[in-house]
């Protein structure tokens, strides 16, 4: 079996390496050549909107998924057209925009911050009238790892980011004092078998994940239900296949959906090492309508991302139950360059072998207090 996949990025990569074991070849649609997949499969390099080359790409594909949310949902409709396309175009409809994205989340009963819809820059003042400060205003479409989005904290933040604003529709939300930010990564299989990986707590800096703890700390059975039943609402209602990711706040006990990602998702990283199956096999196993396999931890894991640059491999793998990924992507400034798993049997073994990680890791954009600060003792 051929499955094609519109993007060629790492997550794309990964899916390829979950799915060599299982038989599977893939063939990529990405528009640059440089794409990371090119090291391991056939890459075709063209826009998502060339229709000449998706009906190239297609023929003889016996399924198509996606690794990146920002495809056109034209160009999934045209694939639809001619090879099912998984997770549905529908899906990748709903999480384009986040004006939509929020509204389905009202629809379906699932709790989100507040937000006013901002047509244009001039609805800007009204908005904030109405909603307060603080807020976070974000483009509806595009944006990702912090770009396209402004935290408004005075009125100087708001004149500020109208000399900045793009002419584009864009959200306001309002800023709420979360405890943590927790994702939950789920699976729908084309039968309709669904399963869900534990909660993950994540820690950002500049707008882009640092650090994945799963399962999330200090974690409330409660808590992880009501992440379920919000994720089982979501891929009911859009008739989902594959993996979906939603990330949301912690405020007092009760969850707020901030966004989805209709893809597997880099707070899910951990699970090549850290569950039983991992996200990506999952994804695999879910768009062919295979069983899907055991969700559950085997033990404690932390995921840490490598923004920018990299340190010596060496000095990683010196540390006992530590893995790396390395993307095969050039350094530049804000790019994911790979990321490294930890895994230990109980919370206090993990801090333990986070505190044994290189210096490169214990600056703060690596987030290592929020693991370590539990366990201090152990680094005594």
């Amino acid at each position: 079996m051929t499955i094609g996949i519109l993007g060629g990025g790492q997550l794309g990569y990964m899916l390829a390496l979950a799915g060599y074991p299982l038989g599977l070849r893939f063939r990529f649609l990405d528009p640059s050549p440089e794409a990371p997949v090119g090291r391991i499969a056939q890459r075709v390099t063209a826009d998502f909107d060339d229709l000449a080359a998706l009906e190239k790409f297609a023929a003889g594909l016996e399924l198509v998924t996606y690794e990146f949310e920002n495809v056109p949902v034209d160009a999934a409709k045209f694939l639809a057209e001619r090879v099912p396309v998984y997770p549905p175009p529908a899906a990748l409809e709903a999480a384009q925009d986040r004006l939509n994205e929020k509204r389905l989340f009202q629809k379906l009963g699932i709790a989100t911050t507040e937000f006013v819809s901002v047509p244009k820059t001039s609805a800007l003042d009204p908005a904030v009238k109405e909603l307060g400060l603080p807020a976070v205003l974000k483009t509806c479409r595009l944006g990702y790892d912090g770009k396209g989005q402004w935290l408004l904290r005075t009125s100087e933040d708001v004149t500020k980011a109208k000399s900045e604003l793009p002419a584009v529709p864009l959200i306001l939300e309002r800023f709420v004092p979360f405890t943590r930010e927790l994702s939950v990564i789920a699976v729908r299989s084309r039968a309709g078998e669904i399963a869900f990986y534990p909660l993950v707590e994540n820690h950002h800096r500049g707008g882009i994940l640092r650090l994945s703890l799963a399962p999330a700390p200090r974690l409330d059975p409660g808590t992880q239900r009501a992440a379920e039943h919000a994720a089982r609402r979501v891929l009911e209602s859009l008739d989902y296949v594959g993996v979906l990711a939603i990330e949301f706040f912690e405020c007092q006990g009760r969850l707020l959906a901030n966004e989805m990602a209709p893809r597997v998702h880099n707070s899910g990283h951990w699970t090549i090492e850290g569950a039983i199956t991992s996200q990506f096999e999952n994804h695999l196993r879910a768009v062919q309508g295979l069983p899907l396999g055991s969700t559950g931890p085997t033990g404690h894991s932390a995921m840490l991302n490598l923004i920018g640059e990299i340190p010596e491999s060496a000095e990683i793998l010196a540390v006992p139950d530590a893995h790396l990924h390395l993307y095969g992507k050039s350094p530049r400034p804000g790019r994911k360059l790979g990321h490294v798993t930890l895994r230990a049997a109980s919370p206090e073994r993990l801090a333990l072998r986070l505190s044994e990680l290189p210096a490169f890791f214990h600056r703060p954009e690596f987030c290592l207090d929020a693991a370590l600060a539990p366990s201090a003792s152990l680094r005594s």
